[in-house]
């Protein structure tokens, strides 16, 4: 194996790849990139067991003088590649078990692993797959994924449930404690499906979908889904099980209404979430809906001190004065989600469920649940 190519097209292609490089994993080969160099491009794969990413490098600058493989310790090789000068690196397998490394006036050599021992991988592509705009499906994640469980002890919940039909797909992703729950339509017609992708993997995926323009193709299967975008393979386990039935969750009546500039709550929000701790991270404050119809969020640390902060709604309010306390935490995840500039809250009661939705924000909604406060 002997190839040169430019150095920041390979870092970047590296660093995609890197998103689905193991750290700790009972097999050793996992913690490797495995190079599969042909005459006319290299294959680069990683895999963490959850996630495997497959990069085909087709460059002008790439030179093979002789095909091989490798299996090379990502961290290192990750590490080297970013810290050589020069603009073009030359690889060779010097011996059996060694990388010779050479660029500018440096010459590294480098261990490789046992290639034999990496697993094989099978990036399949279905016939029938959906097709999107990068930028929906990032859309789509950055509204759901972060209301997914972090606690394995229910690990259904750390996966975002989509449900496709016809044109439509809908994410819902719930920690049972808040839920998120985002609409879109498909630009073509198909067959009824649910699936459960893993939000780590949603996440990991977001990380590297940087040309907004371009289109990526998802392909489902029993038990994985493959990303097709660019030059990338992106493949995800599914979970299995039965996700929750959320729909009766979500409540259709709402005697109190009430419409904030989001930036506006969501400073007094963070002003107010400064002196009120609870379980060491998550601030728990009140809101007050006042008879004249002005907001009062509040917190309390007897230890620490009081806040009270007033708002002011920009619309008429619906219904009658009402006390609830919430994550602070939740309800600040919440607001990030929305791209509307006005949000409107919506209140079924003082121990129930409230929504959150934004003119904006077409078919998305973001359900919390209020906290119990002596």
């Amino acid at each position: 194996m002997r190839f040169e190519i430019n150095k920041d097209k390979l870092i970047h292609n590296l660093l995609a790849a890197q998103k689905a490089l193991s750290t700790k994993t009972p097999n050793p080969a996992l913690q490797g990139i495995k190079l599969d160099v042909l005459k006319e491009k290299i294959v680069m794969t990683t895999s963490n067991s959850d996630i495997s990413i497959k990069i085909d490098i087709d460059d002008p600058s790439l030179s093979v003088e002789e095909p091989g493989a490798a299996l090379i310790p990502g961290k290192y090789f990750i590490e080297i590649i970013r810290k050589l000068d020069g603009q073009t690196v030359a690889f060779s397998l010097a011996e059996e078990n060694m990388l010779q490394i050479e660029a500018d006036r440096s010459n590294i050599t480098l261990n490789v692993l046992e290639i034999d021992d990496y697993p094989n991988l099978v990036f399949k592509e279905k016939e029938d797959f959906i097709k999107m705009n990068v930028r929906t499906l990032k859309t789509l994640i950055r509204q759901t994924a972060f209301a997914t469980s972090t606690i394995e002890n229910r690990p259904i919940l750390t996966g975002v449930h989509l449900q496709i039909e016809g044109d439509e797909m809908t994410a819902v992703a719930t920690d049972s404690y808040r839920l998120s729950k985002k609409t879109l339509k498909l630009e073509g017609s198909y067959d009824k499906m649910s699936v459960i992708i893993p939000g780590k993997s949603l996440e990991e995926l977001m990380k590297i979908l940087e040309n907004n323009a371009a289109d990526i193709e998802i392909h489902f299967d029993q038990s994985r889904v493959l990303f097709k975008y660019e030059n990338t393979l992106f493949l995800s386990r599914l979970l299995e099980g039965n996700y929750p039935e959320t729909s009766k969750l979500i409540p259709q009546e709402f005697p109190v209404r009430i419409k904030f500039n989001k930036e506006a709550l969501s400073v007094a929000i963070e002003r107010a979430s400064l002196l009120s701790i609870r379980d060491g991270h998550n601030a728990i404050v009140k809101l007050a809906l006042k008879s004249d119809d002005s907001v009062e969020i509040s917190s309390n640390a007897p230890e620490i001190g009081r806040v009270r902060e007033e708002l002011y709604p920009v619309d008429e309010v619906t219904g009658s004065p009402i006390n609830i306390a919430f994550s602070s935490r939740y309800l600040l995840d919440a607001l990030k989600a929305f791209a509307s500039s006005e949000i409107t809250i919506n209140f079924t009661g003082e121990i129930r469920p409230f929504v959150m939705t934004g003119e904006y924000d077409e078919n998305m909604l973001q359900l919390i649940l209020p906290v119990k406060t002596d």
